[in-house]
């Protein structure tokens, strides 16, 4: 399982969510092996459970860091 930028999915890890535009941070909780879309499960803060694909997803790490997806509008 692995993020937009190829990076390791993990339990725990605090990812920012696209969301068709609407973007929201918060914690994978779930992940489903074998599955490409709808595979992961992502709490948002505040804590409003939401099934998500982690290939739409950015570790909070990554976005901290500078990674920008190509889908997003850099400035």
């Amino acid at each position: 399982m692995h993020y937009k930028n190829g990076r390791e999915a993990k339990i725990g890890d605090r990812v920012v969510v696209q969301n068709n535009g609407k973007p929201f941070g918060g914690i994978l909780v779930e992940s489903t092996p074998g599955s490409t879309s709808c595979n992961g499960r992502v709490v948002p803060e505040p804590f409003n459970a939401a099934y998500v694909t982690l290939s739409d997803c950015i570790h909070a790490e990554d976005i901290v860091a500078g990674f920008v997806p190509k889908s997003l509008p850099s400035e």
